[in-house]
């Protein structure tokens, strides 16, 4: 990446974590421009990162080798049939808008090199992952442009087939949520046991930061480290059978299942 040269279109939150990233791995401001219609978006992202900005998108790609496509889902077909014309030969094109397809991407840009990403909030904390999908004309080389740029705010990881985004978008993409809604109700099951609310969530926070880093930092998988903590009869094997006589499995695979199916469905709706 250290020649590389990105244009972002868009310059939102995700738009200014990705920036954000690549200037902490060395990469120059010079080497980044970003447009948005917004002014005052415009401001932040120059003042915090120095990088030049537009709100023309045709001057912000101007020989650029790799333009990022961050704008929202609903707004995309409008964006990319404007910017059509304008693109240079052999330029990749990122989109780390959720619901679009590259077939569509395709249709509205022409048949150029797309990579289709599907990012995460944590990537805002440079700690999120994220899954790619290539088309057939991106070259080896763009691919590790691609990899590089979303490794800047976390994990990269390459899919076989398109389709597996919608599965991507169900497990991590809504996935934050899904430990929200967990902390939200561990919080307030504290609190009914007895304890402030701060310190239930004070309590709640730290287990799941100490989880995860366990279980990142683990060589074994999390069965096998739910089965190191829970004792045989203890208090641990309460709350675990409880959870399973409720069917806690079959409830997170519903929830999945659930949010696989309507990404398809804003795919179908948003590549019109």
């Amino acid at each position: 990446m250290s020649k590389t040269r990105i244009a972002f279109i868009g310059a939102g939150n995700m738009a200014a974590s990705l920036i954000g990233g690549l200037r902490a791995q060395g990469l120059d401001a010079s080497q980044i421009r970003a447009s948005d219609p917004g002014a005052e978006t415009r401001s932040r992202v120059q003042a915090e990162h120095g990088i030049e900005v537009f709100e023309d998108n045709a001057l912000a790609i101007a020989g650029a080798d790799v333009v990022v496509l961050a704008v929202k889902p609903q707004v995309m077909k409008a964006v990319c049939q404007a910017l059509q014309p304008r693109l240079q030969e052999g330029q990749l094109i990122v989109s780390i808008a959720a619901g679009i397809t590259c077939a569509s991407l395709q249709a509205w840009l022409g048949a150029r090199p797309v990579v289709r990403c599907m990012p995460n909030t944590p990537a805002l904390l440079r700690e999120g992952v994220s899954g790619l999908y290539a088309t057939g004309e991106v070259s080896d080389t763009q691919r590790q442009q691609a990899e590089q740029l979303l490794s800047a705010v976390g994990t990269a990881l390459w899919l076989d087939q398109e389709q597996q985004l919608d599965a991507v978008t169900a497990v991590s993409g809504s996935g934050p949520a899904y430990f929200f809604l967990l902390i939200e109700a561990m919080t307030a099951a504290g609190e009914k046991l007895g304890l402030p609310r701060e310190t239930a969530s004070q309590l709640t926070l730290q287990t799941a930061l100490g989880a995860a880093r366990m279980a990142v930092a683990s060589d074994v998988d999390a069965a096998e480290l739910r089965r190191r903590v829970t004792s045989p009869a203890g208090t641990t094997e309460a709350a675990i059978k409880s959870f399973q006589g409720n069917a806690f499995e079959a409830i997170v695979e519903q929830a999945l299942q659930a949010a696989a199916t309507r990404s398809a469905e804003l795919a179908e709706q948003l590549g019109k």
